[in-house]
């Protein structure tokens, strides 16, 4: 039992926005190693149908177990919104997508019943949050508003530029119009404006879905026996299906170390 706890947690994004939550783990979980995959060949997803997103997913996942990782993460929004409960079928590891966690933190924190939702246009579009949030309590009411300038902008490091936020209050203001007091970040590359946002909106409770996805590994790795209590430091591995000429840059920011290793791997 003791190598199966010693086993790696598999993460994997469409992208570089995924490196939030395996920072997050990292954080909460010090002595867990972590596998990382970022399908840069095919990013962005938002963009596809379900079925090609499920396909993608099921080929990473095979990736991942390659790695003999003990649970994986789907660390994007919209692969969590379009192929987790396919996936989850097929697996005998925890298997654990960002909406459900951060939709559950959100219905407890509302004191009005107005739960906001930023995310690219596909999350938003596919109604998934509010499934969850309804499911949760059927009172709340789900504002949703598409934030497609953030990711850009996140990536190119303007995290406190003028620029970003006069786009923030912009979409922001839709979303104090309507009287929300709790708003979930749905999308991988928001925790890096928390800051701004939290400056921008000081009335409105942020959920920041790679805090809560990795507060729920930490749970189900905690059910199933399987948390590394070990003491030595953590191996982090990362994978991706093509090295564009800024990811290292950009996914050094977004995990908040320096990745020693990255290796490109092909799933055809």
């Amino acid at each position: 039992m003791k190598n199966k706890k010693m086993a790696p947690i598999g993460v994997f994004d469409s992208g570089v926005g995924g490196l939030t939550v395996a920072r997050e783990i990292s954080r909460q979980l010090p002595y867990e190693n972590i596998v990382y995959f970022g399908d840069t060949a095919r990013v962005p997803y938002g963009s596809k149908s379900q079925n090609t997103i499920i396909r993608f997913s099921e080929q990473i996942i095979r990736f991942l177990r390659t790695k003999q990782v003990k649970a994986i993460v789907i660390a994007c929004n919209t692969a969590s919104a379009f192929a987790l409960d396919a996936v989850q079928h097929e697996q005998d590891i925890p298997v654990l997508g960002v909406i459900g966690a951060g939709a559950k933190v959100a219905a407890e924190e509302t004191v009005n019943k107005r739960v906001g939702v930023i995310g690219t246009v596909g999350t938003v579009g596919s109604g998934i949050h509010e499934a969850y949030l309804k499911k949760l309590d059927p009172k709340i009411t789900v504002i949703g508003k598409a934030c497609p300038l953030f990711v850009p902008l996140v990536e190119e490091g303007w995290l406190h530029d003028p620029v970003t936020v006069e786009v923030a209050n912009r979409y922001l203001q839709e979303l104090k119009d309507k009287d929300v007091d709790t708003l979930i970040l749905g999308c991988t590359h928001y925790p890096l404006l928390k800051p701004l946002l939290k400056a921008e909106a000081p009335g409105i409770t942020l959920v920041d879905s790679a805090l809560t996805t990795a507060e729920a590994a930490a749970q189900a790795l905690a059910a199933a026996d399987l948390l590394n209590s070990g003491n030595g430091s953590a191996d982090y591995r990362f994978y991706v299906s093509d090295i564009p000429l800024r990811f290292r840059t950009i996914g050094e920011r977004f995990l908040g170390r320096s990745m020693e290793q990255i290796e490109m791997v092909s799933l055809g």
